[in-house]
């Protein structure tokens, strides 16, 4: 009973939120509440939610203080010549634009964190995609999915979390799978061409003059766009309200016309409305203060990878000597606290909904039937391939569970089931790793919320585009893996 409730709860969620007839804070508290009822525990969903707040506390926390202390970056300049040499390099062309978002995304996925390498990946884009009028839903689902396949390394957290549980080397299942996950991420490459072909037939090979400087008035030349076969049209951003200048953005996750305003993180809107991109003479930047933001960022950093403190101790310090050293003044520092707020209360909110879901998920029991359930539904003759099995499994457990309720829950008996057969736990733990490309766009996941939440997009809108793309990379790791003989 307990296991059908519980993919009866999930199933509610995800379709709730993808046909947007709930918000995702709102699904995630209400829906678990009503099952929780429906089961007959309605007495103990207070206790439940609080465990669920309990352990999810510290996340919310580093969330809140990592989008401060990156916000502040941002707004003094750290990433202006990051930002800069990759928009130079993409020159307006929506193939470079997508790729470099997964290049952008993978190359700081280095530092293990996912909630960084989405603040610094949608700043550095996001003005681009508005100012060409390119999906926001490629940008989120590209950026999750590169994620997910670097989530893999030693210091991001599963690998280390399947070491554990099953009592190995970290390094003897990470670096004999690295073929595989480069075969993966090559694949997020070549999505992302793909994905920015498709844009590119759909908005036309776009020219944009000084995009890096603020401007009155800036040209597209649409040359060759979709359903236009040769011809080349003309949009002004202007302040005048001529045609194409700051066009309305449609729905979160669909693209404004050519020519609208960027408004997230990173851009600036001019008085007049036009785009500006990212302003080189905003008054919060602090370039002599540059490599001092800099070493501050990377010793950060530093000590997150070498865990010299929890995360959001680093990041809470972090914050406040940012604040403090780039605004002196009390009235600065309240106004850029007051800037970020939007995405600080977002997120935060975001994840303490989410310790509802997962307090009831696990309160229940749901979480263990339905895990036992698909432990007990693999078929006896499979036990040699337990290796193959747990791959494939990884997929939905890890996107519907968190990592440490698989890793440390379901992950052993997957070991054990694979041992009487002769198949080794380190074939096992380096199975279980592959389904993180999927994992990384899971509503349970708080690093998500930072990533729809400053792309402007609907979490439903970012699930309906990525998970089947994912999902799909997970498996190209897996079949790399078997194929290499690593799994």
């Amino acid at each position: 009973m307990l296991t059908v409730l519980g993919f009866a709860m999930i199933a509610t969620f995800l379709v709730l939120i993808m046909t947007k007839k709930m918000s995702p804070i709102a699904a995630l508290v209400l829906i678990p509440a009503l099952f929780c009822v429906a089961v007959g525990q309605g007495a103990q969903l207070g206790d439940y939610v609080i465990d669920g707040v309990e352990k999810l506390a510290p996340t919310a926390a580093m969330l809140m203080f990592a989008i401060v202390y990156f916000g502040v970056m941002i707004d003094v300049g750290l990433f202006d010549p990051i930002v800069r040499g990759i928009l130079r390099f993409c020159k307006a062309d929506p193939v470079r634009v997508v790729v470099g978002t997964a290049v952008l995304a993978a190359i700081v996925s280095l530092d293990g964190d996912g909630s960084t390498t989405f603040m610094i990946t949608v700043s550095a884009m996001y003005p681009l995609y508005k100012r060409l009028g390119m999906s926001l839903v490629v940008m989120t689902g590209v950026a999750a999915t590169a994620n997910g396949v670097m989530n893999t390394l030693p210091w991001g957290g599963p690998t280390a979390r399947a070491a554990t549980a099953l009592k190995v080397d970290a390094a003897d299942i990470f670096v004999p799978m690295i073929p595989a996950l480069g075969v993966g991420l090559l694949f997020v490459f070549a999505l992302a061409y793909v994905l920015g072909r498709r844009e590119r037939r759909r908005i036309g090979y776009l020219t944009l003059d000084e995009v890096l400087e603020p401007q009155t008035e800036t040209v597209l030349v649409k040359a060759g766009g979709a359903g236009d076969g040769h011809g080349a049209g003309v949009g002004q951003a202007s302040g005048s309200g001529s045609a194409g200048s700051a066009g309305t953005p449609g729905p979160a996750g669909t693209p404004g016309p050519a020519g609208s305003v960027a408004s997230g993180p990173g851009a600036e809107e001019a008085p007049d409305g036009g785009f500006q991109g990212l302003d080189p003479n905003r008054p919060t930047l602090r370039p002599k203060l540059y490599w001092f933001n800099a070493g501050l960022t990377v010793a950060l950093l530093t000590a997150m990878i070498l865990e010299l403190l929890p995360i959001p101790v680093l990041f809470l310090l972090g914050a406040a000597l940012a604040l403090s050293v780039n605004y002196p003044r009390m009235a600065d520092q309240k106004a850029r606290i007051a800037a970020h707020a939007e995405n600080v209360l977002n997120v935060a909110g975001m994840v303490f909904a989410a310790a509802v879901f997962t307090g009831v998920l696990t309160g229940t029991g749901m979480v263990k039937h339905m895990a036992d359930w698909l432990v007990g539904a693999i078929p006896e003759g499979m036990g040699p391939h337990m290796a193959l099995v747990t791959g494939v499994l990884s997929l939905p457990l890890t996107y519907f569970m968190s990592n440490d309720g698989f890793y440390f829950g379901v992950l052993p008996v997957l070991a054990e089931a694979g041992a009487a057969h002769g198949v080794s736990p380190l074939e096992i733990a380096r199975a279980s790793i592959v389904g993180q490309a999927l994992h990384m766009s899971s509503p349970l996941v708080p690093a998500v919320y930072v990533l729809v939440g400053m792309a402007k997009v609907e979490f439903g809108d970012h699930t309906r585009f990525t998970v089947k793309w994912a999902a799909l990379t997970s498996l190209v790791v897996l079949a790399a893996g078997i194929l290499f003989g690593i799994i």
